[in-house]
């Protein structure tokens, strides 16, 4: 099958092995990585950079394979679910950069392709999470209103 906005077709990338019980070297439990977890959200770290910290520097392969829960599901659980998802924040972000980018260099057309790619992007997975019920039924992206949303 090929790519989206490419002619190119799928590339190979590494995936995690496939391991079902936790390693006996892991030197933290469920319920101490569930709390690491929070606090570190609790600090400002992302949920994307939270499976980052507790691997590089407390040693867990993997949050889900430890605790049997995603990140994003401890975080409910403890009453943190950010408002919108951090994917789509972080969408966003990107289209407000090219955005700025586009009204200083008015002549650079790819960047503006890339823009239009980034905003379809984000138009079909808010239609996505629309229909989840992860974020409101009438929520539209306005590029105009977008910068109140990153606050």
């Amino acid at each position: 099958m090929a790519r989206m906005h490419t002619r190119r077709k799928g590339k190979a990338k590494s995936r995690k092995p496939y391991v079902t019980e936790v390693p006996e070297w892991v030197p933290l439990s469920a319920t101490e990585v569930e709390e690491m977890v929070v606090q570190l959200y609790r600090r400002g770290t992302t949920m994307a950079h939270i499976g980052i910290v507790l691997r590089d520097q407390y040693g867990v392969p993997s949050i889900k394979l430890v605790t049997g829960k995603k990140v994003g599901d401890i975080l409910e659980q403890n009453k943190l679910q950010p408002s919108f998802p951090e994917d789509l924040i972080n969408l966003i972000r990107r289209a407000m950069n090219l955005r700025n980018h586009i009204v200083d260099n008015k002549k650079d057309k790819s960047s503006r392709r890339g823009l239009n790619l980034i905003e379809s992007k984000i138009r079909r997975y808010s239609k996505q999470l629309r229909e989840s019920g992860r974020i409101p039924k009438d929520w539209k992206y306005d590029p105009s209103k977008a910068s109140v949303l990153l606050r």
